[in-house]
Order: structure tokens, then sequence, then C-alpha cells
């Protein structure tokens, strides 16, 4: 089982080199990233988009653009496409957002003719290395901080299984899920601790599986062993939590900013559900937090 992103990088540089496709990766900070991940041996890259403008920043951020697989398709929308498509036919193992809009990259990957669609929900994981006094070593994991903003009983089962398959990937075969509220008791007045609960019995009965599901928990509970003793909750994920999975995106996203800016953890990002992994950085992402993230996508796919 990785237990760093040290290891994770690791593990990806001595493995053969995956392709990521980027969809119109025109700009200086990712052709920047785009350098550094060459540099790191991280993976190979193909660049769809403007070629003028490719090299022209790729020149800019300090490496030869001859050097790399660049298909000319100025188009946005077109550039998308021809990315999920090379990840359809082999080409490309995992497809990346460049400059455009997340609309426009997430419509060619959700089209349901020629897409990646593969009739799950997609979901955003963020991934950090062990932080509290949990036994067990490992990554952590949080969702979903990005994409389902208030997602419904069924969706938050997928989004539960698309972190169980990300934590499988990397090791883990059975993780720990915790489903949070802001109490560890169910409350009639608040509906995410009835689901939450739900959860947990559908996970007990074979429904959701290759991994143990318990809520409602609060968050210190569900992470600090401390924490569960003092409140006197038992169970085989109180205290030692490897996922966290968040009501909605209203609580999940100021976790993640949490993570980055009070406790200067390094993180990355994992968008799973689709035929292929998706990476899907934020603006205000570290240069670290992208290469890890696209660490991460190599070592996956």
């Amino acid at each position: 089982m990785l237990k760093s992103f040290d290891e994770l990088i690791a593990a990806v540089q001595e493995k053969p080199k995956k392709k990521i496709a980027i969809v119109s990766p025109e700009g200086t900070t990712v052709m920047k990233l785009v350098k550094q991940a060459l540099e790191a041996k991280l993976a190979e890259f193909i660049l769809v988009g403007d070629e003028g403008k490719i090299k022209t920043m790729s020149a800019e951020a300090g490496f030869d653009s001859n050097l790399i697989n660049i298909i000319n398709i100025p188009n946005q929308k077109d550039a998308a496409e021809e990315a999920v498509r090379l990840v359809i036919v082999g080409s490309a193992n995992a497809i990346m957002k460049g400059n455009l809009p997340t609309a426009t990259f997430m419509r060619a990957i959700l089209d349901k003719q020629k897409g990646l669609n593969d009739n799950r929900v997609i979901s955003e994981i963020t991934i950090y290395e062990k932080i509290v006094d949990a036994p067990g070593g490992g990554f952590r994991f949080l969702t979903d901080c990005a994409i389902n903003v208030q997602p419904t009983l069924d969706e938050k089962k997928q989004i539960i299984e698309n972190a169980v398959g990300l934590a499988h990937k990397l090791g883990n075969t059975l993780p720990k899920v915790a489903v949070i509220s802001a109490v560890e008791v169910v409350n009639p007045a608040m509906p995410d601790t009835i689901e939450a609960a739900a959860l947990s019995k559908m996970a007990e009965r074979g429904q959701i599986e290759g991994c143990l599901v318990e809520g409602p928990l609060a968050f210190d509970n569900a992470i600090s062993q401390e924490a569960a003793k003092y409140k006197k909750i038992k169970g085989e994920v109180a205290g030692q939590a490897d996922i966290i999975m968040a009501p909605n995106l209203l609580s999940a996203n100021p976790l993640r900013k949490c993570l980055v800016y009070y406790t200067q953890q390094r993180i990355a990002t994992a968008v799973m559900g689709a035929k292929a992994p998706i990476v899907l950085t934020s603006r205000s992402d570290s240069a670290e937090t992208m290469l890890l993230t696209i660490a991460l996508a190599a070592y996956i796919s």
C-alpha cells in the first residue's frame, strides 16, 4: 500500500510512462507544468490545441515542443472531443483540462454517444497523507469537494464507490469510510444524518462493497481515536477513517481548503467515475498540487 506522495512519485517513475491528453494547453501555467512533469518523468503528453500557440508557449516555458506530440485543433470543443477519442481508442490513458471552460471540457467527456461516460456519477476526490492519531498508514481521502453540489442518496453511494475504487488502486484493500455530519447521531431534523445511517446499513447489507462504512460521524470522531473515545463511539471506522464522505459540496470544499491553508498538507485530486482518469485542477491549486495530481492520474490509469 502506498503511504506517501514520495512513494507515489517513485512508483510512477518506475512504471512505463502513461500518456495524458491535455485539451487546449495554451497557457503559461499548463506549459510549465508539462515541462516539470516531463523532467520528473511522470508521464508523456499529447497536446491537443492551437499548435502555433503551443510551440510559442513551450519555448517560453523552456522545453522543445518537437519532443512532444501536438495535434493542431484550435477550436476548443473539437479539441476536447479529439482528446476523448484518443482515450477511447487507447492512444491516451487519461485526459486533462487545459485553458478552456470546464463546461466545454466536461461536455465532451459526458457525451452519451462518444464520450467517456460510464453511466456513473462522476465525483472528485482529494487525497492527502495521514495527519492524525489514527492507526495504519496510507493515504486519506475526502470527497466530493468540487463536482456534486447536493448529492442524492444514490449519488452518495456512487461517490463512496468511486473513492473506494481509488483507495483500492493505491493498495488499500478495505478502506474505512466515515459518512460525516455535524453530529454523530441520527437526527430527524437533519436529513443528511438519516442518509448517513442508510449508507452505513447499505454497506452492512452488501449494497456497497469493498469497504467498511459508518455514519453519521462528526469529523473529529471520524479521524481521531481520542475524540471517538471521548464520545464513547465504538466501531471499526470511528477514529480511523480512511475516506471522509461529506454530505455536500458546501461542507467538503471548505474542508479541502483547510487541509491546504491551515495544515499545509500536500494534496492531489482525482476525478473518478468515467472510463479513464480525469485531471481537473483548480486555478488556485499550487504547482505542487497539479504535479501530484498528474502523478496520481498516471499511477491509476
